[in-house]
């Protein structure tokens, strides 16, 4: 497995609680990474020889500014790109979004912003509005995610970051609160993963516990107990105990060999895959986690 991506989830704590969120990020949740974590992710990034992108995002990695500003100047000394994604809600004029961008000028190729009805009560929101004319003025790269409501028809996207609006994925806080609003399908109707590569993924999410989660909630390994090369050189998806059945049979696939599969029907895929491994969690302790990911409070 070749990366060429990592997405820093810089902490778990986000000033929304989203009802859409993969991460269960909220004000109250746990996890935070230091810069030294961060220093210990790019050195081994820069011995992968692959990886070409950082991205900083949680939660929301501005509620940890210094820290996030401090690791995207040593991103970008190393030779990386930059980027990172927020819910832009320190954008509270066009002189507050200025103060907070201005340090990032030159620096980041990308930056994402997430608007929308989950995050506020108009799809473009004002703090956006204001990203998006302090940006332009400073050159720096920006898109607006956007995640429609249950009831709209939209897009489906490989990944994480959508170029347009896009559909739910109903896995995380969705799963629970989303899930239950919409026509639900037999599970057989979801014998692939539709939404991400789990052969060749590009990009991979690190979580400030050190978790390498190839999809949120599946771990691959830990880069404070291991490397980032051995991770990578070390994974053979057909053989993995959760992406191996995955890949064979998708979600209802994965419940089936466990013998987890309840009566019932899902959303998507996602709430199929999230349920089932909800449910295998003692089993395979070491890689389906961390407690945040399923709302499991410590």
């Amino acid at each position: 497995m070749k990366l060429n991506g990592l997405h820093l989830l810089l902490t778990y704590q986000c000033t929304f609680e989203c009802d859409h969120c993969f991460v269960w990020g909220s004000p109250w949740q746990t996890g935070t990474m230091t810069i030294d974590m961060i220093r210990i992710i790019l050195r081994q990034a820069i011995d992968s020889g692959t990886v070409d992108w950082i991205y900083f995002e949680g939660g929301e990695p501005f509620l940890y500014y210094q820290t996030m500003l401090a690791g995207i100047n040593e991103t970008v000394d190393m030779g990386f790109r930059a980027g990172i994604v927020t819910n832009g809600y320190w954008a509270t004029s066009e002189e507050d979004a200025s103060l907070f961008l201005n340090p990032l000028a030159g620096k980041i190729q990308d930056l994402s912003i997430s608007s929308d009805l989950f995050h506020y009560n108009e799809k473009i929101s004002q703090q956006s509005k204001f990203i998006t004319k302090v940006a332009e003025d400073l050159h720096i790269p920006m898109g607006i995610i956007t995640i429609e409501q249950p009831e709209c028809t939209a897009a489906t996207s490989m990944g994480q970051i959508p170029q347009e609006s896009s559909s739910i994925m109903y896995r995380g806080r969705a799963a629970d609160v989303l899930a239950p609003k919409v026509v639900h399908y037999p599970p057989t109707a979801f014998t692939s993963c539709p939404y991400e590569n789990l052969i060749d993924p590009g990009r991979v999410h690190i979580d400030p516990l050190g978790h390498l989660h190839i999809c949120q909630g599946i771990s691959l390994g830990n880069l404070f107990q291991s490397t980032l090369t051995e991770i990578c050189d070390g994974y053979e998806p057909s053989s993995h105990p959760i992406i191996g059945p995955i890949l064979e049979g998708g979600p209802y696939g994965l419940a089936l060999k466990y013998h987890v599969l309840e009566d019932g029907a899902y959303a998507d895929a996602c709430h199929l895959c999230y349920e089932t491994r909800k449910r295998l969690r003692d089993q395979f302790p070491d890689i389906l986690l961390p407690d945040q990911m399923y709302m499991v409070k410590n």
